[in-house]
């Protein structure tokens, strides 16, 4: 059992051991900033199918698999069963997603949103967002330099001098460069200023604007260039840990979830939310369309054993040391109750974060979904958020998917969720 002064490392891998799994790798091997998250969204769809899922993408943009109830028809398919493309069918719905006794066959969603829920089930989502930060190309000059605004927040000093890779409307992949005026060209007052993102540009070896423009159009997006890296201790290193990881805990927590047969009297819905990072735009449709009768978003959170960090403010949530549990204004009590009874049974290590007031994470949107949603939020502590070197320790991720997934398989027809 864990507290929020826990420090226990999640697991127990050899400190010099880093096993990355393959759909995380295939989730930061894909680019995808906001609004722009085809490419992982369809890594998510992938592995959801891989272990039977029936996976569904909103006119958003967001993926999502669900896993039906324990007993019911296709529930605990085994792995590699056929997914169902068509959408989820709304509950209380009969064969084919039309509501029951009416409607078209062939598995199309309703329009008509949800009804309640089939046969006495509920409805449970995990989510996840699975768009990163980036750039977005804004003009083109006469000598062939891109320049740019940022998709979601940056700090402009991160990206002095970093590698890009513009992703065009054909499919292209276009290499370059942040570029700014060298430090032995600037005035003695220009040295004590910060880089501004109006100072900074895209340099993709073009000779001029004619040429840069065959290459790239404005509106094209960018990310940073760089892969993943193992580090020692069962440590990985990477740009778009914000959120990749939420997307693949949800995943992944569905996985064990159908592994089980499915949740008693709950269906399971892995969601990976687009644009968190714009407008929250992905949380907020999802809740809305999907309805569910509880949320766990999974998001990360700061490392605090990184220098400069102040514990008496955020708490103590080192690297390894599991989850982080959010208790909250706007979080469900009863959910979070939950999530540690869970914990301390399947003796998952975890610590406890603060919310006073929002958490900044798509829980903002989804609780205040429709007539309100009860919902949790577990995070992943990470290092240097909103960089392309993000630490994470993967015995965490992976005891927040066990953490989770064990919370909902305690879930049951008599759960009461009342504040």
């Amino acid at each position: 059992m864990s507290t929020d002064e826990d420090t226990t490392t999640a697991g127990g891998r050899p400190a010099a051991e880093t096993v990355i799994p393959g759909v995380l790798q295939d989730l930061l091997a894909a680019k995808g900033p906001s609004g722009y998250e085809t490419a992982p969204a369809e890594v998510f769809r992938r592995a959801a199918a891989s272990f039977g899922a029936q996976t569904h993408t909103d006119a958003v943009g967001t993926p999502s698999a669900l896993v039906p109830p324990r007993g019911s028809e296709g529930g605990g398919r085994p792995a590699g069963a056929a997914a169902q493309a068509e959408g989820h069918a709304p509950r209380g719905s009969g064969p084919g997603g039309s509501p029951s006794g009416s409607g078209p066959s062939g598995g199309q969603p309703s329009a008509e949103g949800h009804g309640p829920p089939a046969e006495g089930n509920r409805r449970l989502i995990v989510m996840g967002h699975i768009d990163e930060i980036g750039l977005i190309v804004t003009h083109i000059d006469d000598d062939g330099f891109l320049w740019f605004r940022e998709v979601g927040g940056w700090d402009p000093q991160i990206l002095v001098g970093q590698r890009v890779t513009v992703s065009t409307a054909g499919g292209r992949e276009i290499p370059g460069a942040i570029g700014k005026k060298p430090i032995h060209l600037l005035r003695d007052e220009e040295r004590k200023k910060v880089a501004e993102i109006r100072d900074l540009h895209i340099d993709i070896g073009a000779r001029d604007r004619e040429q840069a423009s065959e290459m790239v159009r404005v509106g094209d997006v960018a990310v940073l260039d760089a892969a993943p890296v193992p580090l020692p201790n069962g440590r990985l290193l990477s740009r778009a840990l914000d959120n990749r990881l939420g997307s693949f805990v949800a995943l992944e927590a569905a996985r064990l979830v159908a592994q089980e047969g499915g949740a008693p009297d709950w269906e399971l819905i892995a969601v990976a939310a687009a644009q968190e990072e714009i407008t929250f735009g992905g949380s907020r449709t999802s809740a809305f369309s999907l309805a569910p009768d509880a949320a766990i978003v999974v998001d990360v959170t700061h490392a605090t054993d990184a220098p400069g960090i102040e514990i008496k403010d955020l708490g103590k949530h080192p690297l390894g040391s599991g989850p982080v549990v959010s208790r909250g204004a706007t979080l469900h009590p009863a959910l979070f109750e939950l999530l540690c009874e869970g914990a301390r049974a399947q003796e998952i290590p975890f610590t406890i974060e603060a919310s006073g007031r929002h958490t900044g994470t798509d829980a903002d949107a989804v609780h205040i979904s429709r007539g309100g949603v009860p919902t949790a939020l577990v995070s992943i502590p990470i290092r240097y958020m909103h960089s392309p070197v993000e630490p994470v320790c993967i015995d965490d991720v992976h005891a927040a998917a066990a953490l989770i997934a064990a919370m909902a398989l305690r879930l049951s027809a008599e759960t009461v969720l009342r504040r």
